[in-house]
């Protein structure tokens, strides 16, 4: 893998990952769509180029906004860009966002754990790609949405994305989501970072070791970085993902509360 993205421990991390989603399948869950989201208007949109292929991805947003809202950045988990994650993109329009969610895997989605981890090897072996596909999908908020403060949002592989969207994007990513997502542990390499950080991890995550997410949190706090860290005792790896195995609906909740707080403190949205 690429020297840019994968130290020995993140290497492991995304083996222990593997491991976390042996059993899993990736359906859209009744527990995923809940409530019908009204007032909220979808559509697949081209947000960039990666030469000569487009960059499509799913975009959601509220009907009735009388001026351009803020932006979430919306990134995929382990599976890629489907029907889960088509319905957060739905959720957070209803919350008064712009959602875009982007598909760093050109358009394939995974059924089976063993398609997942090869697609999650192939887009980190190419850090050049999905730095460029990050920054265009902020671009295209940005620009075509005319959002005026954007923040990311990631589950899973998608988590450790959006720790990479805030190092990609200092003093312009005004906000990033770290659903369990793998974790920077060289200061150096966190030297820039400037975006405010949500994590919510599982204390039970056998991919992620609450010691690691602690030791995440005390070196950003000793570098004085703005950072707010919850670790939820019972939960285990994916724990908001509803088509998982390890779905906690209490923490998933809580989570939920957390994250629209944080997002709506940072991106400054109108209450």
């Amino acid at each position: 893998m690429s020297n840019a993205w994968a130290t020995q421990t993140e290497e492991q991390t995304l083996e222990k990952m593997a491991a976390a989603h042996q059993h899993d399948e990736p359906v859209p869950a009744a527990a995923a769509a809940g409530p019908a989201v009204e007032g909220v208007l979808t559509q697949t949109v081209v947000y960039g180029h990666e030469g000569a292929r487009e960059l499509k991805g799913f975009i959601a947003w509220p009907d009735e906004a009388e001026k351009a809202p803020p932006a979430v950045l919306l990134i995929h988990e382990y599976w890629g860009l489907n029907d889960n994650i088509r319905e957060m993109a739905r959720k957070f329009a209803a919350e008064g966002y712009v959602a875009l969610a982007v598909d760093l895997y050109d358009g394939q989605v995974a059924d089976t754990p063993e398609k997942a981890e090869a697609l999650v090897k192939q887009t980190v072996e190419d850090d050049e790609a999905f730095k460029s596909n990050l920054r265009q999908g902020y671009q295209f908020l940005k620009d075509s949405a005319q959002a005026p403060r954007i923040g990311s949002v990631g589950w899973c592989f998608g988590g450790g994305m959006s720790l990479q969207a805030a190092l990609l994007l200092p003093g312009e990513l005004d906000a990033a989501v770290l659903y369990y997502g793998f974790l920077v542990q060289d200061r150096d390499r966190l030297a820039t970072l400037d975006t405010p950080l949500l994590g919510l991890y599982g204390g039970k995550d056998s991919s992620i070791p609450t010691a690691d997410v602690e030791r995440f949190e005390q070196m950003l706090r000793a570098m004085k970085k703005p950072i707010e860290m919850k670790i939820y005792p019972g939960a285990e790896h994916a724990f908001a993902n509803p088509s998982g195995t390890h779905y906690n609906p209490e923490a998933t909740a809580d989570a939920w509360k957390r994250t629209l707080a944080f997002l709506e403190k940072n991106l400054e949205k109108e209450s």
